[in-house]
C-alpha cells in the first residue's frame, strides 16, 4: 500500500489514545474524533509517557512527533486520511453505527480497522460501504510499547486489506499476527480470559488474593512468556523427548477437576473483595505512576529480549532498523553529495542522560558518537547481513573532547569527516553540535579495524563498502583538518 502519511482515529479513550501516541511517534498525523471534552489532555499525558517510554526504549532516532488534532465530528477525522482506526467501547451496536458512518466519509482505498478485543468482524462491516476494506486490527496495552496486533478478516474483506493492514502495522514496529479464522475474542484474549476466570474464582474462594495470584504470575510462568510462550515452555519441559512426552506424562492431569472456566457471579460481595483487595495492593500509587512503573518494566523486557533478537526483541531490533535508514536518509540533506562533512545523526537529549549538575553525562557523548559511526556505516551499505556474515568495524582508539555543557532535551546532530580509510582501517572525525545555538559542543576522533568477528582477526572490508568509504574519503581530503584531530590528552588548545 501506499505510504500512511495520516490516521483517523475514532475513539480516544486509553486504547485510541494508546494508537495516537504510537503513530504520532513515527511521523504520522493523527485526527481523533471523541466527544470527551477532557480527550485532548487525557491523549497529550499518553503521549508524554509514550514519548518517556520510547526515549528509554531504543536509542534510534525517532520521527520528529507529528501533529495530534482532535477534531469535533467523525467526518472531519476520516476523511482525508489513509487509514482508520476505531476504538470505542465493546458495543457492537455503537460500532456498527460509526463504523458504518466512517466508511461512508472515508476515502474509498482507505482501510477502516477496528481495535475491538472480540467482537466478530463479520458483524462489525455488516452496514458499511465497501465492507472488502474492513478487519480488526486488536492491540494490546499500552499500544504504543506492545508490539502485537492481531489482524483478523470478516466475511468480506479481501485478502488486499488484509495484507494491506498487515504492512501499515508492521512499519510502525508491531508484530501483526493474522488470525486466519473467525472466532470471538481471537487468540490472545481467549487465553487471558481464562487466566482471569481461573483468578476470580481463586478469590471468590479464599484461596488467593490479587496480589498472590499476580505474583504467582510475575515470579513465574508470566517471565517465560514473555519469551516463549506456552506450547514452547511446555516442550522443554518433556525433556529431551519434547512435547509427546509432556503430554503423556502430564495430560492425565488435564482430566482433574484443576480449572472453573465458567466465571463466578460477580456479587457485590465479590466484587467489593477484589477491589479491596486491589486497593491494598497499588498501596496509595497513583494510576500515572503505576502506568510508568509498567512502562519502565516493559522497556527492560523488551531491551533484554532484543540482546538476543528473540520474539518482541526481533520485532524491537527491525523497526530500530527502519528508524535508523529514516532518519539518515533525513538528515542527508545534501542527498549524495559527500563533498561536506557528513550529516548522518540527530537528536535530542533524553532527562536519563543528565547528571547531578544537569548536564549530559560523559558516557552520553560516547554514546552519541558511537551512534554517529553506527550511521556512517549504514550509510555506506554495512547492515543487518554484513553483520550476520561475521564483518563489522571495530573502534580501537577514541579521544573526545568535551567543548561545552548541554542540558536536558536539547536538540543535537553530529558531521563525520573521513580522515584517512586503507583496506582494514578507518579514521574518522566527528563534531557534536547543539542544533539551536549552532555550537560545536564535543569532539571526537577514532580510529576502527575492520575484523571477522568469526575468525578474531583484521580482515579487509568488502569491495563495495570500502570503494564508499574511498569515495568519500577523497572528497573529504579536500577539507580542512579539523581542530584538535591527532590531539593527545593535555595537549593545549588552539
Amino acid at each position: 500500500m501506499a505510504q500512511v502519511k495520516a490516521v483517523g482515529l475514532i475513539g480516544g479513550g486509553v486504547i485510541g489514545a494508546g494508537w495516537a501516541a504510537r503513530l504520532a511517534l513515527n511521523g504520522i498525523e493523527v485526527r481523533v474524533f471523541d466527544p470527551d471534552p477532557e480527550a485532548k489532555r487525557k491523549i497529550d499525558t499518553v503521549l508524554e509517557n509514550a514519548r518517556r517510554a520510547m526515549a528509554k526504549l531504543t536509542l534510534a532516532p525517532l520521527h520528529e512527533s507529528a501533529a495530534i488534532h482532535v477534531v469535533p465530528t467523525l467526518e472531519e477525522a476520516v476523511a482525508e486520511t489513509d487509514f482508520v482506526q476505531e476504538s470505542l467501547p465493546e458495543r457492537e451496536e455503537l460500532k456498527r453505527d460509526l463504523l458504518a458512518a466512517a466508511s461512508r466519509a472515508a476515502r474509498r482505498d482507505a482501510v477502516i480497522a477496528s481495535s475491538t478485543s472480540g467482537l466478530l468482524p463479520s458483524r462489525l462491516q455488516a452496514d458499511m460501504a465497501g465492507p472488502e476494506r474492513f478487519v480488526v486490527g486488536h492491540p494490546f496495552n499500552p499500544v504504543y510499547l506492545l508490539p502485537l496486533v492481531e489482524v483478523c478478516g470478516g466475511a468480506t474483506t479481501s485478502p488486499g486489506t488484509i495484507e494491506q493492514a498487515i504492512a501499515f502495522y508492521r512499519s510502525i514496529g508491531m508484530h501483526p499476527l493474522h488470525v486466519r479464522q473467525e472466532i470471538d475474542g481471537f487468540i490472545a484474549d481467549r487465553l487471558l480470559e481464562a487466566v482471569w476466570r481461573e483468578g476470580l474464582w481463586l478469590v471468590n474462594d479464599g484461596v488467593a488474593t490479587t496480589t498472590e495470584i499476580d505474583d504467582a504470575i510475575r515470579y513465574g510462568a508470566g517471565l517465560r512468556w514473555s519469551f516463549m510462550g506456552t506450547f514452547l515452555t511446555y516442550r522443554l519441559a518433556g525433556g529431551e523427548a519434547g512435547m509427546r512426552h509432556f503430554l503423556a506424562q502430564f495430560g492425565p492431569a488435564l482430566r482433574l477437576p484443576w480449572t472453573k472456566l465458567e466465571a463466578p457471579e460477580l456479587t457485590d460481595a465479590l466484587i467489593e473483595r477484589i477491589a479491596g483487595q486491589s486497593d491494598a495492593q497499588a498501596a496509595g500509587t497513583s494510576i500515572r505512576d503505576l502506568e510508568r512503573l509498567r512502562d519502565d518494566c516493559l522497556v527492560a523486557v523488551l531491551q533484554g529480549l532484543r540482546s538476543r533478537n528473540y520474539g518482541a526483541g526481533a520485532t524491537l531490533n527491525a523497526h530500530e532498523e527502519k528508524l535508523y535508514e529514516t532518519a539518515h536518509r533525513r538528515v542527508m540533506g545534501n542527498g549524495d553529495d559527500v563533498s561536506q562533512p557528513l550529516a548522518l545523526h540527530r537528536g535530542r537529549v533524553a532527562p536519563d542522560w543528565i547528571d547531578y549538575n544537569g548536564h549530559m553525562t560523559e558516557s552520553r557523548y560516547l554514546q552519541v558518537f558511537g551512534d554517529s559511526s553506527d550511521a556512517l556505516f549504514r550509510y555506506v551499505g554495512i547492515d543487518a547481513d554484513y553483520h550476520a556474515a561475521g564483518k563489522s568495524y571495530y573502534t580501537v582508539e577514541t579521544h573526545i573532547m568535551n567543548l561545552r555543557e548541554v542540558g536536558a532535551a536539547e536538540p543535537f546532530h553530529t558531521t563525520t569527516q573521513i580522515l584517512a580509510v586503507d583496506d582494514k582501517r578507518l579514521h574518522i572525525f566527528h563534531h557534536l553540535t547543539a542544533t539551536r545555538e549552532d555550537v560545536v559542543l564535543a569532539t571526537a576522533e577514532q580510529m576502527l579495524l575492520h575484523v571477522d568477528i568469526k575468525a578474531g582477526r583484521t580482515v579487509p572490508a568488502e569491495a563495495p563498502i570500502l570503494a564508499r568509504l574511498q569515495r568519500i574519503a577523497a572528497a573529504h581530503a579536500a577539507l580542512p583538518t579539523p581542530d584538535g584531530a591527532g590531539r593527545f590528552v593535555g595537549a593545549p588548545r588552539r
